[in-house]
């Protein structure tokens, strides 16, 4: 049992078993209730600062071990009623912490991001390529290597705030005179001037640069794309870390190949004959000449599958497909024998010339067209 004749947990209403919040919001409670600016007789007033005494003494962990074995922490001050109540411990009580001193921050930042964008062909956004780019980034300053002081000089202590960073000031509030910190607007925080700025980057410690870089196209990129490139951004302010360089991928449009993902597709447009009759044909791929065969009675609309001719997968080592639409071209301009000819055919096949077949184009031309390049 304490030894003191003030109940420090009576004071505050709280038993002895409280939890540092429970202390917390209890003196919260009363400090509104008996400030002087909220009642300013003196019968509050030193009830005020009893209650603040018991915060200080309650809220410390060691003094309110020594309370509880019958010390008194306050003794070396004069007691609670001495009036030397630390404000600290209200602005503590009513803002969730004691206000700390920040110091003075180091001048080294890390650099900002990049973003560049490129435009590739599809046949790099398929295979991945090595590139050469152009960059114009900051780059640490080469004549003061990245201090931002001219060769020979230091940097000097601030003489505003005395290499602290930060000054304070006092203001009136309602708790009364509270001690408040802000950064030192001569230095900036930093707690030291540059008395002689590198000439060739202004104290900045880098300067604007066009560099080249050679990066790695992975097979499998697409529009959109973004390549990361650890420490080629930005480099930081007074030798600080440079920051990563994005390189955003555009793929070029291709006369040929319309791409969905890790597909192709192409259009190959062949004569009737060979659509009714079948054939071979020779078509261009990405990895060069490919022979496809056309069976008897294709029709118009008809999708071949090259297997494994496609788009690469990002990140993998296997490709998609390549679909062949094929289109059957109907003669524009017939000979006289042509048309007897065809005329002849249609008699055989017992097929009327005013003959019309109307049904759904579901797994039509039009409808596997459609899928394929704009169904994206």
């Amino acid at each position: 049992m304490s030894t003191a004749a003030t109940d420090y947990y009576e004071l505050l209403g709280v038993g002895r078993t409280a939890s540092p919040e429970e202390i917390k919001k209890a003196y919260r409670r009363l400090a509104r209730e008996l400030h002087p600016d909220v009642n300013p007789d003196l019968e509050h007033q030193e009830k005020f600062k009893m209650v603040t005494a018991a915060y200080e003494v309650l809220s410390d962990p060691e003094k309110r071990q020594m309370y509880d074995l019958g010390g008194d922490p306050l003794s070396n001050r004069g007691g609670a009623s001495s009036g030397g109540f630390d404000f600290g411990d209200v602005m503590d009580a009513f803002f969730g912490g004691r206000g700390q001193r920040r110091g003075p921050r180091g001048r080294a930042r890390r650099g900002q991001d990049a973003l560049i964008s490129i435009t590739i062909d599809l046949t790099a956004a398929v295979f991945g390529e090595k590139k050469e780019i152009a960059v114009d980034t900051a780059i640490s300053c080469e004549k003061c290597t990245g201090t931002g002081m001219t060769a020979g000089t230091e940097a000097a202590t601030c003489v505003m705030c005395k290499g602290h960073g930060e000054i304070q000031s006092v203001q009136q509030s309602f708790l009364g005179q509270v001690m408040t910190s802000r950064p030192c607007p001569t230095c900036q925080g930093h707690g030291s001037t540059i008395p002689h700025p590198c000439v060739e980057c202004s104290g900045q410690g880098r300067v604007r640069h066009r560099r080249n870089l050679t990066i790695e196209i992975p097979p499998g990129v697409d529009t959109g794309t973004r390549i990361q490139l650890q420490g080629q951004g930005e480099a930081g302010p007074n030798a600080g870390p440079a920051g990563d360089l994005y390189v955003e991928i555009v793929v070029r449009g291709h006369d040929l190949f319309e791409r969905q993902g890790d597909q192709l597709h192409c259009v190959v447009t062949i004569p009737m004959t060979s659509a009714a009759l079948g054939t071979s044909i020779n078509i261009e791929t990405l990895d060069g000449p490919e022979d496809i065969t056309i069976a008897a009675s294709t029709q118009s609309g008809a999708v071949i599958t090259v297997k494994n001719k496609g788009a690469a997968r990002l990140r993998s080592n296997t490709r998609g497909d390549l679909f062949v639409h094929i289109n059957v071209e109907t003669p524009r301009k017939l000979t006289t024998e042509q048309q007897e000819l065809l005329e002849k055919l249609a008699q055989i096949r017992d097929e009327k010339p005013n003959t019309v077949v109307t049904r759904s184009d579901s797994t039509g031309v039009f409808s596997r067209l459609k899928e394929a390049f704009t169904n994206k």
